[in-house]
């Protein structure tokens, strides 16, 4: 039986709906009981495919999603719609990136690492964006951004949101890798709770976004690794388990400023 979804909703701004779905609701069994969004993980395609309709029922229309692969690209995403590159799922190819000027939704999907959510209510522009260590150090965040400003879009305009992701006291890394990662971007730096090399990709993207000149920054200080709501990558290789995905899930609305309803 299919219960209701559970959204963690952020306020991005008028005519913008976006939140960050948990693990509460939807179809699925086992480690995937719930609300698992990912199809490149063991769950059955079909509960998969009826969780994405189950969210785009919360956002206000089908989410387009991309194939992720911890890179700097960014599509633009509007009508007409890239044909899907998997098999009956709405992905637009390999990108870690989305944004959107066209009143399509579109979200990244994770378990670890950090959704980021951007609009610019003014113009319309939205974005989503999927930030682990390599993608944040090659600049996807930035990457975005771009994107959004060529949309129309500015900076300081611009709202963010940074999702649930490991946190700075639970991300354990080898030593040279933090050291690698932190001198691009210094804010990564961090120590866990038992003493050892780690990394806080939530506060480098708070960095990167306040450099850019993004300033209305909310971040959802909660950790994926120990907090049960969320799939987990780590949790899930701690425990010998099957694991999923959720997603930060963002759409301007047809008829906001600056937005124009999509083509169906």
């Amino acid at each position: 039986m299919t219960e209701p979804v559970s959204v963690l909703a952020v306020d991005l701004g008028p005519g913008v709906r976006a939140g960050f779905s948990t693990r509460a609701g939807g179809v699925g069994s086992g480690p995937q009981a719930g609300l698992n969004l990912g199809l490149n993980v063991s769950d059955r395609v079909d509960d998969v495919l009826a969780n994405r309709a189950l969210v785009a029922r919360w956002v206000g229309g089908p989410v387009v999603f991309a194939t992720q692969v911890h890179g700097v690209d960014v599509a633009v995403v509007g009508p007409p719609l890239a044909p899907p590159t998997e098999p009956a799922a709405p992905s637009i190819g390999c990108y870690d990136g989305l944004v959107c000027a066209s009143g399509i939704a579109i979200g990244v999907l994770v378990a670890d690492c950090v959704p980021v959510l951007l609009a610019d209510p003014e113009a319309g522009v939205v974005g989503a964006v999927h930030a682990g260590r390599r993608g944040l150090a090659a600049g996807v965040v930035q990457a975005a951004l771009a994107r959004m400003v060529a949309l129309g879009a500015r900076p300081g305009r611009t709202r963010a949101a940074i999702g649930p992701a490991i946190c700075g006291a639970c991300y354990e890394v080898p030593a040279p890798l933090r050291a690698a990662v932190s001198d691009v971007v210094p804010d990564t730096w961090a120590t866990t709770s038992w003493g050892t090399p780690a990394l806080d990709l939530p506060a480098g993207v708070g960095a990167v976004l306040a450099a850019a000149g993004v300033l209305a920054v909310q971040r959802l200080d909660t950790c994926t690794l120990t907090d049960q709501r969320f799939y987990s990558h780590r949790r899930a290789q701690r425990d010998g388990t099957g694991n999923g995905r959720f997603a930060g899930l963002i759409r301007a609305a047809a008829g906001a400023p600056g937005v124009s309803a999509p083509v169906r």
